[in-house]
């Protein structure tokens, strides 16, 4: 009988030593690691905004280019008209005359 209380009173006390030992190293892996993806998550967010951003300006280029050329096509085609109403008109008092 003396044995089988020596073995529990070994047991708890053994109990208490493990409870108050400090974290084991996988817990501070854990948590590294944890770290770690929360930080890439971060990095792939920020690369995400960047891009969405990017993609925003060279869309607005693009607009502004098109709409430049739309513009340059419709300023020659008034110039076009414009000439050909000068001329149109240039020949018409060449003939009343």
């Amino acid at each position: 009988m003396k044995k089988v209380i020596a073995t529990l009173i070994a047991g708890l006390f053994a109990t208490a030593a493990f409870a108050q030992a400090p974290a084991t190293a996988s817990a501070e892996a854990k948590a590294t690691k944890t770290t770690a993806k929360a930080d890439a998550k971060e990095t792939k967010a920020v690369a995400k905004a960047d891009a969405k951003e990017t993609a925003k300006v060279a869309d607005a280029k693009e607009d502004a280019t098109a709409a430049h050329a739309d513009a340059k096509k419709t300023k020659a085609k008034a110039h076009a008209k414009a000439a050909k109403t000068k001329a149109s008109a240039t020949e018409e008092a060449a003939s009343a005359k």
